[in-house]
């Protein structure tokens, strides 16, 4: 059986904010052996619909093809999981918790559903509730992309005050994926904070090479050159800083005189 993954677009690193949770997924399985039945195929296509308006934020029509998914077919997970996505975004947290719940309750095991039920309590700064979801996603050794639990549960520690254990999961997260670029920014922040300096611009090289800086990570780039005492590289990074993004509160600060 072959797995069909649509990732649903947040703000992450490339234009946005590096301490965003890591965007939720979509997980479907498609039996390509032709035993599909009729009415899960139904489903499956019905919720494909329903991703590709979400992305569009046409969060109106993606309702309605999520509940025609669940009319033919009432126990395919992966409908639950993308209407608990949909009612999140449009601030009905009840039906949201409801949806992501039935999801869970159809197949425990369903990384992507613990995902981003972990994301969308996160988000209401239910930390402790958040990360048991994001460990058990982590526990299906089929999970494809176990960075973004990692990430996830990194970041709802940071919120919650846990620095060593947002440290530790970012550094999974960089063992399964060593170019995780939410994680590198982390690790970057983390080690600027305790004047890790040249540790900082270590993992900073390194998100260069994978993702375009924005606003965020230009400043702490910078400031790690003042730290260092490189005044070519931190002017470098200030003149991109106020060039590329002069609205940012970034940009402000740097304007103002502010280092931290």
């Amino acid at each position: 059986m072959n797995q069909l993954i649509i990732a649903l677009t947040f703000l992450v690193l490339v234009g946005g904010c590096a301490s965003t949770l890591s965007a939720p997924e979509y997980k479907g399985s498609v039996d390509t052996s032709g035993q599909e039945t009729d009415i899960r195929s139904r489903a499956r296509i019905h919720t494909e619909l329903a991703v590709g308006y979400f992305e569009l934020s046409s969060m109106g029509v993606a309702l309605e093809e999520v509940n025609e998914a669940l009319r033919s077919d009432p126990t395919y997970g992966p409908a639950y999981n993308l209407a608990g996505l949909i009612y999140a975004e449009l601030k009905e947290d009840r039906r949201a918790q409801e949806n992501f719940q039935q999801a869970l309750r159809i197949n425990p095991l369903d990384s992507d559903a613990n995902n981003n039920y972990g994301r969308f309590l996160c988000d209401r700064k239910r930390e402790p509730e958040a990360i048991k979801y994001f460990l058990t996603a982590l526990r299906n050794p089929l999970y494809q992309t176990p960075d973004r639990s990692y990430v996830n549960a990194g970041l709802c520690s940071r919120r919650s005050g846990d620095l060593a254990a947002a440290e530790d999961y970012f550094e999974k997260a960089l063992k399964a994926r060593p170019n995780q670029p939410q994680a590198l920014y982390q690790m970057a922040e983390i080690a600027y904070a305790r004047n890790g300096y040249a540790q900082a611009k270590g993992y900073l090289t390194r998100l260069a090479r994978v993702s375009p800086p924005n606003a965020e990570v230009l400043w702490l780039a910078l400031r790690v050159e003042r730290k260092l005492g490189d005044r070519a590289a931190a002017a470098s990074y200030s003149t991109q800083l106020t060039k590329n993004f002069p609205d940012s509160k970034e940009a402000k600060a740097l304007l103002a005189g502010r280092d931290e």
